[in-house]
């Protein structure tokens, strides 16, 4: 088990520390280190060109390396990759790189923190937590990989509760971990920042057997969860399908498609009740509480129905997983599904056989490019002679409208289904662009 220096953001007062790294987080880290009156350089890979707070920015290979090799303690950004060679030359010299996340949690009340991570359903599953716990009249800190920096400027720090979404990069840099943690899923992804599919599983699970660690509340319907549940930590819970005493109708309340979202309100319950929050025990509490949940962005989220058509936005989807929660969930209607991105050398071999268990009348293919041909290719072995269409479109305006014409025929009433299973990188700036070009389209088709 790997561990890391326990560093908090105090003991950084008047330190040498180096920022590694920008963006919303390196900002935060900035903003902190300067507000303990810490000695500061900054360093980008690619710097901008104006300075950061009145800071200069080197750049990694214009001198930025050896300023880092004189500080006492660097400051990573979750991006930064801790397998890369200027990394191992760094801790070779004995100098700490840390993460801002990790520095938060050395000072953190741990017993009223539950830290939430997985390939997919972790964001989903940590704003299920702060809703209820917001609703049931608590002061909630909903913060980490969702969105929010914990200790940025202007975050109270008196909440009764807070739920922290941690990603795999996050993971690596943390010492400590709060006595309750969940997993939502687990499946290959980012496997070119981890270095390989056990490299990930490895770096998205350590939270859960480190230091501080005692329950994991996992998604017992993901198989590679259970293949791996030594890596789990001191105890695990299970949240299975038909699970009574976890199940129940509050999570209607919700309104949020599919089985595996009903997991992530059990897996958000679980977490509620381990933290000690009375109300989790009362379903009606809960059910009230539940009402006026939103679903987040880009999120298996409805954005629009069109002459008896809907259109859902699953563009965070950025791998096999999600969108094959995302088929399930819309079974017994008429699907178009739109797929394909940036090529990160994912395994599409599931979904092609996912997609070949489907009948002609209730599934088609929209790929796009970069990697939509390998898609298409793929489903077009598995399906054989069964007349299933796939189409291979030039851009997602055209997958738009050649999706919403076939969802609309054969009686109508079909879904658009816009979850990519790949990121978004190469034709849109991230997956919230994505989701805007998918949005006008549909307006578009609605003009004629």
């Amino acid at each position: 088990m790997r561990t890391r220096p326990a560093i908090s953001w105090s003991d950084l007062a008047g330190a040498r520390v180096g920022v590694w790294g920008l963006g919303i987080e390196g900002t935060a880290n900035l903003h902190r280190l300067i507000e303990l009156g810490a000695d500061v350089v900054i360093v980008e890979d690619s710097p901008p060109p104006e300075d950061a707070l009145g800071h200069p920015v080197l750049a990694l290979a214009g001198g930025g390396l050896e300023a880092l090799a004189g500080r006492d303690v660097i400051v990573k950004t979750p991006g930064v990759q801790r397998r890369r060679p200027e990394m191992a030359e760094l801790e070779m010299r004995g100098i700490p790189v840390v993460g801002g996340l990790g520095l938060w949690m050395q000072e953190a009340p741990l017993d009223r923190v539950a830290v939430i991570t997985g390939t997919k359903g972790k964001s989903t599953t940590t704003a299920i937590c702060g809703h209820l716990l917001e609703r049931l009249g608590y002061r909630c800190l909903v913060a980490g990989n969702i969105g929010r920096v914990p200790y940025e400027q202007g975050v109270a720090q008196d909440f009764d509760y807070a739920i922290v979404e941690v990603s795999s990069y996050q993971a690596t840099d943390l010492a400590v971990t709060p006595p309750v943690c969940a997993v939502t899923s687990l499946h290959p992804d980012h496997l070119d920042w981890h270095g390989g599919v056990e490299e990930y599983f490895a770096d998205k699970l350590s939270a859960c057997s480190q230091e501080g660690a005692d329950l994991t509340i996992a998604d017992g319907e993901s198989p590679l969860l259970v293949e791996r549940a030594a890596l789990l930590g001191p105890h695990v819970r299970w949240v299975r399908d038909g699970d009574s005493e976890l199940g129940g109708e509050w999570v209607d309340g919700l309104e949020l498609p599919g089985a595996h979202n009903r997991r992530n309100a059990m897996i958000a319950r679980a977490c509620l009740v381990e933290l000690g929050v009375p109300e989790a025990l009362d379903p009606d509490a809960l059910g009230a509480a539940a009402k006026g949940f939103v679903a987040l962005e880009s999120r298996l989220r409805s954005i629009g129905t069109v002459a008896g058509v809907t259109f859902v936005d699953d563009s965070l989807s950025t791998n096999v997983l999600p969108t094959l929660a995302a088929l399930e969930s819309f079974s017994g209607r008429r699907i178009a599904l739109i797929v394909g991105g940036h090529d990160r050398g994912i395994d599409y071999g599931p979904l092609a056989l996912a997609v070949a268990g489907r009948g002609v009348d209730e599934l088609a293919v929209f790929t796009l490019p970069e990697n939509g041909r390998r898609i298409s290719g793929l489903i077009r072995e598995a399906v054989g002679s069964s007349g299933l269409e796939v189409s291979d479109c030039d851009d997602l305006g055209e997958a738009v409208v050649a999706a919403a014409g076939w969802a609309g025929g054969v009686g109508g009433g079909g879904v658009v289904l816009l979850s990519p299973a790949a990121s978004s990188f190469g034709q849109f700036r991230d997956y919230k662009d994505r989701a805007r070009v998918f949005a006008e389209a549909m307006r578009a088709w609605a003009a004629g």
